[in-house]
């Protein structure tokens, strides 16, 4: 595999900090001329980021940057593409390694580095399997454990850990000791489509060409995980697998005492007989997401993301089937070609689609749970015309 041409920037990050940097330090072994840059967001307190980029022998360079609009992330944002481009610019660096900050994630820097015109070929995230349902169980603020990346970030541990773990198409997973058969099952079914990479394992038996111009009789191969950096990232298909329209979401799976439940249906949720559920549905898994659409507002395509024992509920526009021919134009493709897998003669793209994951999920219970609230047989009769006049309970939540 060879290096591609000007500098390759792979993106690490990850809440499990030794294994992020476990999984940094492997990156430098195994790539020659390989070098981390990180922005260490703790300093923000005292008006700061500090910068260092380093390589396997130790740090290269230190410096700061201020915050910008008291914001530590925004620091961030602003100082990553000039440094990466002072490096490309210098020569002799063949893999950028951007090191994350613990609570950093890592679709807003794919976007920033590209946006910069810089060349992301891997995102990954390291994870510890052990501390997978720990942390999506932990509803702390991140501020409550001194993680926020500015004075307005709201942001719980388990929220900011699913995105992080959800978005990245590698995960560089740690040996850890105490994690079982449980704790990986819980990761597999998390991302079941992840490139899971073991941070220990070395090169591969067979030489594979790396692409670096220093002479040698034999081609230095690479291991798995400097392999996966190298492979190319899509940033654009990356955003719409997160979308909630046409989200990659996780399959059907029950093993090692660990569930997914993949419920869809057609019909519409009756909106006061859901909003009393919320409480019940958002505690009966480690990890809940997905779309649905409510009778009230049968326009409006909504998604649900729940971790750590809070729910996010949000409009994320209309559904296809309620916008014009004309304005399907504007809609990207991949929207398009969702819908089109899941059209309905009488709902269009309408539809329930929520995916629960955890250890001990009462299936039953929580199908029942979830059926119950949609519209009766009679309500479902009465037509659009009185779905409309039913109560308006999610005004409240959704700020309306």
């Amino acid at each position: 595999m060879a290096v591609p041409p000007g500098l390759p920037v792979v993106i690490v990050g990850g809440l499990h900090a030794d294994a992020r940097k476990a999984a940094v330090a492997r990156l430098l072994a195994d790539v020659p001329g390989s070098v981390v840059l990180h922005h260490d967001l703790a300093t923000a307190a005292a008006g700061t980021v500090v910068r260092t980029i380093r390589d396997a022998s130790g740090i290269l360079d230190a410096g700061e940057a201020p915050l910008v609009n008291d914001c530590a992330c925004c620091a961030l944002r602003e100082d990553l593409v000039p440094e990466l481009e002072r490096l490309r610019d210098a020569g002799g660096t063949r893999l950028a390694v951007v090191e994350l900050w613990d609570s950093v994630e890592p679709k807003a820097m794919a976007e920033v580095v590209t946006a910069g015109g810089l060349t992301v070929t891997g995102v990954i995230t390291a994870v510890d399997p052990a501390l997978v349902l720990p942390c999506l169980g932990n509803g702390d603020d991140l501020a409550d454990g001194g993680l926020a990346a500015a004075a307005t970030d709201q942001r719980t541990v388990a929220d900011t850990f699913a995105r992080q773990l959800e978005y990245a198409p590698v995960l560089a997973v740690a040996d850890s000791p105490e994690a079982d058969d449980e704790d990986r099952e819980l990761l597999a079914q998390l991302h079941p489509t992840a490139r899971q990479v073991p941070i220990g394992q070395g090169v591969s038996a067979d030489p594979v060409d790396d692409g670096l111009t220093v002479p040698t009789p034999r081609l230095r191969p690479l291991s798995p995980l400097a392999q996966a950096a190298l492979a190319g990232f899509d940033v654009e298909a990356a955003a719409a697998a997160q979308h909630p329209a046409c989200a990659l979401l996780p399959a059907e799976a029950d093993a090692h005492g660990v569930s997914t439940l993949v419920w869809s249906r057609r019909r519409p949720f009756h909106p006061e007989r859901l909003y009393a559920a919320l409480e019940d549905l958002t505690c009966s898994a480690a990890r809940s997401r997905g779309r649905f659409w409510l009778a009230d507002k049968p326009d409006t395509l909504f998604h649900w993301d729940a971790a750590g024992g809070a729910l996010c509920v949000e409009s994320t526009g209309p559904w296809l089937a309620s916008l014009p021919d004309a304005a399907w134009e504007m809609v990207p493709p991949v929207r398009r070609a969702a819908a089109a897998l899941d059209w309905d003669a009488e709902h269009g793209d309408r539809c329930q689609h929520l995916v629960f994951t955890s250890p001990g999920l009462d299936r039953d219970g929580l199908e029942r749970l979830l059926e119950s609230c949609l519209l009766t047989d009679a309500e479902y009769a009465a037509g659009r015309d009185a779905w409309q006049r039913l109560p308006h309970a999610f005004d409240t939540l959704l700020e309306v």
